[in-house]
């Protein structure tokens, strides 16, 4: 029985359980099998057995899960799109995928209406099952290809760790499902019969709203990332007297503090703490540890963790030869759940995918190092960050500002707050000095940049300066900038 055979049986055996809760909206399973079988006829019909993709654009509504499934039984992969990202991001993200078509929760529903048998093609095991697209340095977005076969490795290995209860759990869906973070809920819920709780931008925006519906969701598993879990402990009452069916705190995306650990630990004293690292070109995860009382008393920063079963963690020097036991290098991984590459890029899939025994593997651009065989994050080796668990190249935020009219250089870092990225702070050269007060021009230059860019890329801070300052070679001295920071 493969993923989807696995989804599809819990139709027949749970017709009437809920399969995802989103607002006042919920969707069966009886209803997600019914209705992603007559997408799946109708896009069959429709579009050619080329394998290409299907970008699904919306929010947290149920149709979202109806288009996903619908796709890959018609044998196409899909696009997670979300209504938060700009029109323009989105256009670029169609155009660049070849998407042939593309669903709304309104078109969904219309064209899922009347049941219909699904056709007999469908995606196959080494087929892609979804694209993710993330930030490129260039300014272009990249889209990871991610296929059936690396899907399944990674969902059956949370299964075996996990062990959720079948048709007894219920996730959180805090990310977004254009984020790979989401992968992890939405899947770990279908396979083993659980219910997806989503919560959307509205609530999340909302703390009253949003901690109302956390009380009355009877959540088992948190999925989130660290940022949003410290922010939800700015709540005093979230503890276990809110949740009290809540069995598992994980995390991905970021940096998981010791502090928030610590407080969830305080908190939930019968609730375990997970901690998994993993690029989107690792299907979402690809280590994990249980955070205790133990691991917070021996380890600052935290561990990544050990990695999954079948798979390889290589630090790399320079060179791309293994580094001695103990030093530091660049994480790669290798194994069953590495993507083939980044859609329509072969140049950008060579510089980063290479075969080690004949297995696919992928440079992360991440330092790290094992202690007691466990793998730990030691920062980043490009100016790639992540920022409240979204991956952002710097280069991407620059290259789109630099495309503004109004800009002739600039120059995008990072504000860190307790040594972790908090927000981010551009230095921009205009191309001809404005009338009016910097306030006025930073103003501007986020509400232009705002129709190229998803709010969690845009910079919080603007500061127009005349040049920048320069090392011995020539170069931005982007260290003299950070200095100004505080």
């Amino acid at each position: 029985m493969d993923l989807i055979d696995r989804v599809d049986s819990w139709g027949r055996a749970a017709p009437d359980r809920p399969a995802h809760v989103s607002g006042d909206r919920a969707l069966s399973y009886g209803e997600l099998v019914r209705r992603s079988d007559t997408l799946a006829a109708q896009l069959a019909r429709t579009l050619p057995d080329d394998r290409s993709p299907v970008a699904l654009l919306g929010h947290k509504e149920p149709e979202m899960l109806i288009g996903f499934l619908g796709a890959v039984k018609a044998g196409h992969p899909y696009i997670p799109l979300d209504t938060t990202l700009p029109e323009q991001r989105v256009a670029r993200v169609v155009a660049m995928a070849g998407a042939r078509l593309t669903l709304t929760p309104e078109r969904v529903a219309a064209l899922a209406d009347h049941p219909e048998p699904p056709p007999s093609r469908r995606v196959g095991p080494a087929d892609p099952y979804y694209v993710i697209f993330t930030s490129g340095s260039t300014g272009e977005p990249k889209g990871v290809i991610i296929t059936l076969n690396c899907l399944t490795s990674f969902v059956t290995w949370m299964l075996a760790e996990q062990a959720p209860a079948e048709q007894q759990e219920t996730f959180l869906n805090q990310a977004p499902f254009s984020f790979d973070l989401s992968v992890m809920d939405l899947y770990l819920s279908l396979t083993s019969g659980g219910t997806l709780f989503s919560i959307g931008a509205e609530e999340i925006a909302n703390p009253k709203q949003l901690y109302r519906s956390l009380a009355a969701s009877g959540l088992t598993t948190w999925v989130s990332t660290p940022s949003f879990a410290q922010m939800c402990l700015v709540e005093r009452g979230l503890d276990a007297g809110m949740l009290p069916q809540l069995r598992r705190f994980m995390f991905c995306g970021e940096t998981l503090p010791p502090g928030v650990a610590a407080q969830l630990l305080d908190r939930f004293p019968g609730t375990e703490v997970w901690n998994t690292y993993g690029p989107t070109e690792a299907t979402v995860a690809t280590t994990s540890v249980r955070i205790d009382r133990d691991i917070l008393a021996r380890y600052a920063p935290l561990p990544l963790g050990y990695p999954m079963p079948g798979t390889q963690i290589l630090l790399l020097d320079e060179t791309g030869r293994p580094v001695a036991p103990g030093e530091r290098g660049e994480i790669a991984i290798a194994g069953p759940n590495v993507s083939p590459g980044y859609l329509g890029r072969p140049d950008l899939t060579e510089r980063a995918f290479f075969v080690l025994d004949g297995v696919q593997a992928y440079r992360t651009g991440d330092w790290g190092r094992f202690r007691d065989g466990m793998l730990f994050f030691e920062g980043r080796i490009d100016n790639q960050i992540k920022l409240r668990g979204y991956r952002i190249e710097l280069g991407d935020v620059e290259a789109n500002l630099r495309a503004l009219p109004m800009v002739r250089d600039a120059v995008v870092l990072p504000v860190l707050r307790q040594g972790q990225p908090d927000s981010l702070a551009a230095f921009v050269i205009l191309a001809e000095r404005l009338p009016g007060p910097d306030p006025a021009v930073s103003r501007a230059l986020r509400a232009q940049l705002a129709e190229q860019l998803p709010a969690y890329m845009l910079p919080r801070r603007f500061s127009v300066l005349e040049s920048f300052p320069m090392t011995a070679n020539g170069k931005v001295d982007r260290r003299k900038l950070a200095e100004t920071l505080g």
